[in-house]
């Protein structure tokens, strides 16, 4: 038997006034002529940013669910060049463990996915570093929440630049540059447009990294369309890891479309690979990558609901009969 449980990207559709990513863009702050006011009110921003992310936990619990992403956008300017001297960390302890607590009490899995502008394969320093600081504040958060960083921040391999060989074996010559504990942090998947399951997979076995395998981009995007056949490779890069295997689930928006996400997930699709995949792990937790957020979950569960070969464990988490 294998349990599926399900997650959300961090917005809430339901609950009101809970964004966790309240911004301030650099030219704002500039506009306040006294820095240390400026200074005062991005830290304003990111515990009401953090308020919002317990609240939206508080929110999962009531709801049982088990499994979030929680945004990167919880501190603007927080990696800005301008900014090196503010400790964004300082104001924020007290908040950022409460959050930690709160999901570790309640057994919740919070992780991390990074904007699109982290790129470890990348051949110019400057991008290579800015990652890597970029990684470094989510190690951080985590960290100051008291949750074990391990295999919680998920990214794509980078840019396929000229040639996917040569763009794969940038990623290797890169890795060693990457601090020990932002390592252990990581997780590969797979993209709709440049880098197939198999190629994440040849780096996630070659580093010892898990792949997190996003169905959607697969059909988007592959070499050999028969995932199944790659499957135990896929599981076997979670074998050191205290965390169950993890994916992605979306569904096309269209035909015309494919590459782009849908508002909901579409159950047939989904319970497709699920039949593939059933009991040769004894849990995997889907993060659904919809437009609607925890919407798309409440409409997923209530499609899977209706079917006789589902076994209902709470209301984010079955089984398939």
């Amino acid at each position: 038997m294998t349990i599926i449980r399900l997650g959300y990207v961090a917005m809430s559709m339901e609950l009101k006034n809970a964004s966790p990513s309240q911004t301030m863009t650099f030219t704002q702050f500039q506009k306040i002529e006294d820095r240390e006011a400026a200074l005062r009110k991005l830290e304003q921003i990111a515990l009401k940013n953090l308020e919002s992310t317990h609240r939206l936990l508080k929110h999962n619990y009531f709801n049982e669910i088990h499994f979030y992403r929680l945004t990167s956008r919880l501190i603007p300017l927080a990696n800005h060049e301008a900014l090196d001297d503010w400790n964004y960390m300082k104001p924020l302890k007290n908040k950022l463990r409460e959050v930690g607590e709160y999901a570790t009490k309640n057994n919740m899995r919070i992780d991390f996915h990074p904007d699109h502008f982290v790129v470890l394969n990348s051949g110019k320093k400057d991008v290579f570093i800015n990652s890597v600081k970029n990684l470094k504040l989510h190690y951080l958060l985590l960290r100051e929440m008291g949750i074990d960083p391990t295999h919680r921040c998920v990214i794509h391999v980078g840019g396929k630049y000229e040639e996917t060989g040569n763009a794969l074996e940038s990623f290797i010559d890169n890795w060693g540059n990457v601090p020990a504990g932002i390592q252990k942090m990581i997780m590969l998947e797979n993209d709709d447009k440049s880098f197939t399951l198999e190629d994440t997979l040849y780096l996630c076995e070659k580093l010892g990294i898990p792949i997190v395998f996003d169905y959607h981009h697969h059909l988007a995007h592959h070499e050999n369309e028969h995932w199944q056949e790659s499957w135990d490779r896929v599981v076997a890069t979670w074998d050191k890891s205290p965390l169950p295997i993890k994916m992605h689930i979306s569904s096309p928006k269209s035909e015309a479309e494919f590459r782009h996400h849908s508002d909901y997930v579409d159950v047939k699709m989904f319970l497709r690979f699920l039949n593939e995949i059933k009991g040769s792990v004894p849990q995997i937790d889907c993060m659904i990558e919809a437009k609607k957020k925890d919407e798309a979950l409440f409409t997923l569960m209530k499609e899977i609901k209706k079917r006789e070969d589902i076994e209902i464990i709470d209301g984010s988490t079955f089984s398939l009969k």
